[in-house]
């Protein structure tokens, strides 16, 4: 009788959040499926023509698509090994004996409370007038110019930014992580004659797995979704070769109007995600096994 009694009061919480999570995620994920079989522009009041599989075929002939899907994945891999490789740096920075960490920490962690929009516009301005502001002045225009001008600083530019903006915000889990190390583990290591690189790389490293696995996948995530930096920052240029997949989805749907081709898009695009994702957990819960 008792548990019937909580049982209620768990359904009363738990119910208006599923609702809410059916509602906004789960009812309009299969409808998108549903429309990615049809040729329709997305407005009401015009015919939906069921082409089948016709979409999910486009997709390997779309050349635009593939080269953007190419360099998204080459742009999460670079990210993705740069956000963790700054944020371990950070963390092990801001752990040390420093009198002002806790400032420092603040500092790092600031740039991802700033909307992507706004880090975007910010950094364009930095990168494209403010370089080439810096060239005239200096006399040297070989690194100092407008970056966004140019496809492959325009590239590079994107990946300087998101790191800046997620470094700090995977550094706060890889703290977390660091502070959970019991110090008689590492007393046991120095005791044992191990130096620092030792230690942190036979010792902290392989007790930081659970971190790993948490921080890469949010960096992996994010980096695939990326899309207000995109926009604020190149807007896909110069001639779409910063356009990455949302941006891409997003342009077929609303610019070309193209509703149930854009929505195969968003289909296959979710796959990616999730097979990334998934072998990435899979790997490095192995290791936290093995650790």
């Amino acid at each position: 009788m008792r548990s019937r009694y909580k049982m209620r009061w768990y359904l009363l919480f738990v119910l208006p959040l599923l609702l809410i999570f059916s509602s906004v995620v789960i009812v309009p994920f299969f409808m998108g499926i549903g429309y990615s079989f049809f040729s329709w522009d997305g407005l009401p009041l015009n015919p939906k023509i069921f082409v089948g599989f016709d979409n999910y075929i486009k997709l390997f002939s779309d050349v635009r698509f593939k080269d953007t899907a190419i360099r998204t994945i080459l742009f999460m891999f670079c990210s993705v090994i740069l956000i963790n490789l700054i944020g371990i740096c950070f963390a092990l920075f801001v752990t040390s004996k420093l009198k002002c960490k806790n400032t420092i920490r603040m500092m790092l962690f600031m740039p991802y409370l700033i909307g992507g929009l706004i880090l975007g516009y910010i950094w364009k301005f930095i990168l494209g007038d403010g370089m080439a502001a810096i060239g005239e002045m200096v006399g040297n225009s070989s690194v100092f110019f407008n970056w966004l001008v140019n496809p492959k600083y325009s590239f590079i530019a994107l990946i300087i930014v998101i790191c800046w903006q997620m470094s700090g915000y995977v550094m706060v889990v890889y703290i977390a992580g660091l502070m959970n190390i019991s110090e008689e583990v590492l007393e046991a290591a120095t005791i044992d004659g191990a130096g620092y690189w030792q230690t942190l790389l036979r010792v902290k490293m392989p007790l930081l797995m659970p971190s790993f696995t948490i921080c890469l996948f949010l960096s992996l995530s994010n980096c695939f979704k990326i899309y207000d930096i995109n926009v604020s920052l190149t807007g896909g240029g110069p001639n779409n070769t910063t356009e990455m997949f949302a941006m891409n989805i997003y342009n077929e749907i609303f610019n070309k109007n193209n509703f149930g081709y854009g929505q195969a898009k968003a289909i296959l695009f979710l796959l990616v995600v999730a097979v990334f994702t998934l072998i990435q957990v899979n790997i490095t819960k192995k290791k936290e096994v093995e650790s």
